[in-house]
């Protein structure tokens, strides 16, 4: 007798349009360890949280599909965080019956948890078999950069980029532009190099910071690392993405 797998689940969204391609059913998963000054759900950072829910892949499925008829051609369900990729097994579940039944599956991941080590990457190896879009965010491309950011260092994280790349598993690179932290043309610059090395990325999406989620630092009680300092301009965003070259990758509309 197998042992059901259930997942931490902070919340769901019905109707996501910016979590992949189309209409997307938008599962938020519980537990992270990079501390982003930038993020806007500190909620989702305890792994533990006794608030999550314990939920079986089965359960969400069942709610996912009560909105298959908005999908369209391309919509499906989207795993996003907190980070997915610490609840593989979880994970593993859910994208085997989603693809049973014919659905788009998609993960929006920082890649941290990422090792080529056991039992993590024969997992790893497995759900890529069952997904069909990562939507991968690289914080900075700056390891030491990257640690005051996030706390954490990116070494991992560009490595799991380049597996993918290797296995051409398609990606969407998404890349917050914060200023004072990231808005600098010369580690624009290098991500562009480094992107320009991957032959599996069909999208490049420069996503403004913005302060909307700092009301939850407040109510946690955090100290909001980020005090004081204002969205990029549209002329710092504009020259992102000239310097990104998002334009070149057109991918996403043939798929």
């Amino acid at each position: 007798m197998t042992t059901e797998v259930k997942g931490r689940i902070h919340s769901t969204e019905n109707f996501g349009t910016v979590d992949g391609p189309g209409v997307r059913f938008v599962i938020f998963s519980q537990g992270c360890r990079m501390r982003c000054q930038f993020c806007h759900n500190p909620d989702t950072w305890k792994i533990d949280d006794p608030k999550a829910s314990f939920r079986s892949a089965d359960d969400v499925l069942a709610e996912a599909m009560k909105y298959q008829s908005y999908w369209g051609e391309k919509g499906g369900i989207t795993v996003s965080g907190g980070e997915p990729l610490l609840q593989l097994d979880f994970l593993l579940d859910l994208f085997k019956k989603a693809k049973a039944k014919g659905i788009h599956t998609t993960i929006d991941t920082c890649g941290k948890p990422f090792t080529r080590e056991e039992p993590f990457f024969s997992k790893f190896e497995e759900l890529m078999n069952y997904t069909d879009l990562l939507l991968f965010d690289i914080k900075h491309i700056d390891n030491e950069e990257h640690k005051k950011l996030t706390s954490l260092g990116n070494e991992n994280i560009l490595e799991m980029a380049n597996y993918l790349s290797e296995i051409h598993k398609p990606v969407w690179i998404r890349h917050v532009l914060v200023p004072f932290r990231s808005d600098y043309d010369e580690y624009l610059i290098r991500l562009d190099n480094f992107i320009k090395t991957l032959d599996n990325v069909d999208k490049v999406e420069i996503l403004p910071y913005h302060t909307m989620g700092k009301y939850k630092w407040d109510e946690m009680g955090l100290k909001y690392p980020l005090e004081g300092i204002q969205p990029p301009t549209d002329d710092r965003v504009e020259n992102a993405k000239k310097l990104l070259h998002v334009s070149d990758y057109q991918g996403y509309l043939t798929r």
